[in-house]
C-alpha cells in the first residue's frame, strides 16, 4: 500500500477489489453508506447515528463520497441532506451480503456497544429471501423500539417499506438489541418469547413463514408451530 500526495493511501493493485478499497474501505465509510441506504440525512442525524465518529471525521469522509460521486448533498426546507447518488447505490446490494455475512459474527453484545432501531430494518433486508415461500403473499410488521416497518411478500419477490402495514399477517414487537441478538443467533425467538422480549400478534402459522423468509427456521415446523399456540 502507498501514500499519495494528499495523504490518502491507496494499493496501486490493478484489481477492482483494490479499487473498490481505494474508494471505501477506509474506516467509518461503508458505515455511512449503510445509514443513507435508507434514505437522506441531515448530518446531526448521521453524527447522532454513528456515536464514536467525531465531527471532523464525518465531515472529511462526507467530503471524499462527494469527490468520489458516491454521496450527493442537497437543500432541505432546514438546511442540507446527503444522500446516496448513482453511483452509491450500486453499492446496495455489496453492502446488504455484506451485512448479512457479518450478522453470523456477532455474539452477545458487550455494554460499550450500541444499535439503533433502524438497523433492523437493513437486517431484514439483508435476511430476506422471498423464493424460500414461492407461493405466499402476505406482509408482516415490525415494531422495534421506536421504528415500524414492514415486510411483504408476494410470490417470490420481496419489498420492504418504512411505516405501519394494512392489515398484516404477523406484527412482532421487539427492541433492537433483541433483534439483532435473534438474527444472530444469540437468542432463539422463544426464549425471547418467553421472557416477554418479543411479542406477536397475529397468524401463529405466519411466524413460521416469516421465520422462513428471514432464514431462522432451524427446527421442524410442526414443533414451532406446537410451541407458539403457548402463547
Amino acid at each position: 500500500m502507498t501514500t499519495t500526495a494528499r495523504g490518502e493511501r491507496q494499493y496501486r493493485q490493478y484489481c477492482g477489489l483494490a479499487a473498490a478499497l481505494d474508494t471505501v474501505g477506509e474506516r467509518w465509510t461503508l458505515l455511512i453508506v449503510r445509514e443513507l441506504l435508507l434514505g437522506p440525512r441531515r448530518y446531526t442525524e448521521l453524527l447522532a447515528d454513528l456515536p464514536g465518529i467525531g465531527t471532523n471525521l464525518l465531515a472529511d469522509r462526507l467530503k471524499k463520497l462527494g469527490a468520489a460521486g458516491i454521496v450527493e448533498r442537497s437543500a432541505t426546507g432546514t438546511g442540507h441532506a446527503y444522500r446516496l447518488g448513482p453511483l452509491g447505490e450500486q453499492l446496495r446490494e455489496p453492502v446488504l451480503a455484506l451485512s448479512k455475512w457479518g450478522i453470523g459474527l456477532l455474539g452477545e453484545p458487550s455494554a460499550d456497544m450500541v444499535t439503533r432501531p433502524h438497523w433492523a430494518l437493513l437486517a431484514v433486508q439483508s435476511m430476506a429471501d422471498a423464493s424460500r415461500l414461492p407461493a405466499v403473499a402476505e406482509t408482516y410488521e415490525f415494531q422495534v423500539d421506536d421504528e415500524t416497518f414492514h415486510l411483504t411478500v408476494d410470490r417470490g419477490a420481496l419489498t420492504t417499506a418504512r411505516g405501519p402495514a394494512d392489515a398484516p399477517a404477523l406484527s412482532i414487537r421487539t427492541d433492537a438489541t433483541t433483534f439483532v441478538r435473534i438474527g444472530a443467533g444469540a437468542l432463539g425467538p422463544f426464549e425471547a418469547l418467553a421472557t416477554g422480549k418479543l411479542t406477536f400478534s397475529g397468524d401463529p402459522d405466519a411466524v413460521v413463514r416469516c421465520s422462513t423468509v428471514l432464514g431462522l427456521m432451524a427446527r421442524p415446523e410442526q414443533m414451532v408451530r406446537e410451541r407458539l399456540r403457548r402463547f
